[in-house]
């Protein structure tokens, strides 16, 4: 009996063991797969946000440009000032615009309108037959959009520039962030938290506008529930409530293609009443909501007292500021920091740029070196970059100073006198729409995002103490969890629109503050395909568009990349290292990117282990040539075709989708005249018929990218025969 009671116990033991084994075996197995899963998560964030930023950097690039161009885009037009010569008029004051304030009495809204109609003040039925229309796909009229753009700017011109709201006893403020056109998270939102009201009141922290397919939807129902409910409803302006971010991001696009009538006239409106958002806003004198942030040189009394309404774009330094220096024309010559590539660890988000200026390339004061202190409008990536960074104290610029402001292809210098009002005021909004936090002390140029400024916890800090208040709510940064806590728990950020990237790529999140001012985060994700797929199949979503979207990149830079690798393949074998291949890589297309983790999805190894760097460039479909004149269009067209929409867009005035031969040879006088090259009227009609492919004496989109594919043909054909 005792010896079998022995064996039975050993045999227990030994399963015991061998479950515990396996049990471990299967958690470390476990511990393995998640680690890989969350590795993938984010790798593919990393590449979404830098690319996302990347974009931003081209759009103020090309900002300043656009400003030469518009400037003077009036004078050569004899019929007046067109659709964007308005939006890029700084001194147009929507004060004093009387003439469209009863346009829309005169628009007849036809039987056959089966959508919302508004009278004003509005109610709640009307609020309730918006968020009915939109469920259903029904657009609202273009007379009862433009009603609802006047009542929104009469109401807005009597908001101060910062909010002070109080919590209401037993009730709490919810604070939203970027939106993005997002009209399924905003009507998540509402579902979860309920309608706007007197009980529900609501901040909304900027970004309604852009990316998504429902801007205009989204901003419908805000501007109706503010002017519904104008003390429980309050919109603060972010940086893409601006005229030029929304003619790359999608907004002009969408108004002009649901309202094809008059949507001109929109655009004029949303422009004004955009200018007119609050930029600021203040619970209870202890918390702080702007958009994106602060800088060291943020003053609130100061920003109390700005009009604000004169700022149209923050990407703009005022024309006002412009005529007050003495401009002088250097083409293609300009005094600059010069240095080697910045390293990509100091351009990565936290890194103190401000402590590594010889690793920074950008334009500065001649015989100085950059403030910690700017509120910049610049971009470090690649030598052909050119970046613009502006001291905000007006102690540190002195009359013999010159700054160099980058137009195309060559340079306005600008000898710096005591900056006007009107300038200072517009870098302020600047760091306010456009700033980031870090974890660094100090403050620095934003670089890696191309504006405003990086602001380290000691900035927080010094500005909360200085006005008495514990915490600084901001938006601007998709989060993976809809939002982050940083800066010893000063510093928050909310972001309200979900699967932003991709399907399933974040989270959106709200927050809701009672009278003790302890935030409390409300997470969320609309979700359509995704519900039932896996976790493995949601990152396998998201990470193949991030790796299609840096496929497309290098792509699009694909003879520097090429001319690179060669300069490492000595016996052109076609392949290179993989720490050369990656060296190359980063330096190209400057994205800051896990590349060696990311080659096993881009490119092909060799049997000997090293890359066969051509294999890069396979057009999306492994294993198929690229013919040898595509190469040089398609990467022009990946890596401009943006770009040439929006001077398309700027050239077609009346954004009837053809550019006429008029049109065409007003902006080539604009052009002329800006490089400084005599055309005819002749030359240049000759230009725009050979353009005009199809005889019908317009120019459309399509004509206007072959054009550029004929040129690089051309070119291509020049260079073999060279």
């Amino acid at each position: 009996m005792g010896c079998g009671t022995s064996v039975t116990t050993d045999n227990k033991g030994r399963r015991l063991t061998t479950a515990m084994k396996a049990a471990i075996l299967i958690q470390r197995w476990y511990r393995r797969y998640i680690a890989r899963l969350e590795m993938r998560q984010r790798y593919t964030w990393n590449i979404f946000q830098s690319i996302e930023y990347a974009g931003e950097q081209d759009q103020l690039q090309l900002s300043s440009f656009f400003s030469f161009m518009l400037d003077n885009f009036t004078q050569l037009n004899g019929n007046g000032p067109d659709l964007i010569s308005h939006l890029l008029d700084p001194v147009v004051d929507p004060w004093s615009d009387r003439e469209r304030q009863t346009m829309y009495e005169q628009i007849t809204v036809p039987e056959s309108y089966s959508g919302p109609h508004l009278t004003f003040p509005l109610t709640v039925s009307h609020t309730n037959a918006l968020l009915s229309a939109f469920k259903e796909q029904q657009p609202l009229h273009g007379r009862y959009m433009l009603q609802l753009l006047h009542q929104t700017k009469k109401l807005l011109k009597q908001m101060p520039n910062v909010i002070h709201l109080s919590t209401p006893y037993a009730k709490e403020i919810t604070i939203c962030g970027d939106l993005h056109g997002r009209l399924d998270d905003l009507l998540l939102i509402f579902y979860k938290n309920g309608l706007p009201s007197a009980e529900t009141p609501y901040v909304f922290n900027g970004d309604f506008v852009d990316r998504g397919k429902k801007s205009v939807e989204v901003i419908i129902l805000l501007f109706a529930y503010q002017l519904l409910y104008p003390d429980h409803m309050t919109l603060n302006r972010g940086n893409h409530e601006d005229h030029l971010m929304n003619l790359r991001y999608g907004f002009t696009k969408e108004v002009m293609h649901k309202y094809k009538t008059h949507g001109r006239d929109i655009l004029l409106l949303v422009q004004d009443v955009f200018s007119l958002l609050p930029i600021a806003t203040v619970i209870d004198n202890k918390v702080l909501i702007v958009h994106g942030g602060i800088s060291d040189m943020t003053d609130l009394d100061f920003l109390s007292s700005i009009e604000r309404h004169k700022v149209k774009s923050a990407l703009r330094l005022p024309r006002r500021s412009l005529n007050h220096l003495e401009v002088t024309r250097s083409s293609r010559q300009v005094i600059w920091s010069r240095g080697q590539p910045e390293s990509p660890r100091c351009r990565s988000r936290g890194q103190d740029h401000g402590n590594t200026p010889k690793k920074r390339r950008h334009l500065t004061r001649q015989g100085s070196s950059s403030s910690s202190s700017s509120s910049s409008l610049c971009s470090p990536r690649g030598s052909s970059r050119l970046t613009l960074c502006r001291c905000l104290s007006p102690s540190m610029l002195s009359p013999t100073d010159n700054l160099q402001v980058p137009f195309l292809d060559s340079f306005t210098a600008l000898p710096v006198r005591q900056p006007p009002r009107e300038e200072l005021e517009w870098k302020q909004v600047v760091d306010l729409l456009w700033s980031d936090p870090k974890s660094q002390p100090g403050c620095s140029p934003n670089t890696f995002r191309g504006g405003g400024s990086y602001f380290g916890p000691d900035v927080t800090r010094r500005l909360l103490e200085r006005h008495g208040m514990t915490l600084l709510i901001r938006s601007h940064e998709c989060k993976q969890e809809g939002y982050e806590v940083c800066h010893d728990g000063q510093v928050i950020t909310i972001f309200s629109a979900s699967n932003y990237y991709e399907e399933g790529s974040n989270r959106g999140a709200y927050i809701k503050l009672g009278r003790e001012l302890v935030p409390r985060f409300f997470q969320y994700q609309v979700s359509r395909n995704t519900r039932k797929l896996t976790l493995t199949q949601r990152v396998n979503v998201a990470e193949g568009s991030a790796v299609r979207a840096v496929q497309e990149k290098l792509f699009s830079h694909r003879s520097e990349l090429m001319a690179a690798f060669q300069q490492y393949d000595t016996s052109n074998s076609g392949c290179i290292s993989v720490c050369e291949w990656a060296l190359v890589v980063e330096s190209v297309v400057r994205l800051d990117l896990p590349w060696r983790t990311l080659r096993p999805r881009l490119a092909r190894l060799a049997p000997d282990g090293s890359i066969e760097y051509q294999s890069c460039f396979e057009d999306m479909g492994p294993g198929q040539p690229i013919p040898q004149v595509t190469p040089n269009l398609a990467k022009t067209l990946y890596r401009y075709r943006t770009d040439l929409e929006i001077i398309f867009n700027i050239m077609d005035k009346d954004h009837s989708g053809q550019i006429s031969i008029e049109e065409f040879r007003q902006t080539w006088h604009l052009f002329s005249a800006h490089l400084g090259v005599e055309v005819d009227d002749r030359a240049i009609d000759e230009l725009a018929k050979s353009i005009d492919f199809n005889k019908d004496g317009s120019i459309d989109f399509n004509e206007f990218l072959e054009a550029f594919r004929v040129v690089h043909k051309l070119d291509v054909k020049d260079q073999q025969q060279g």
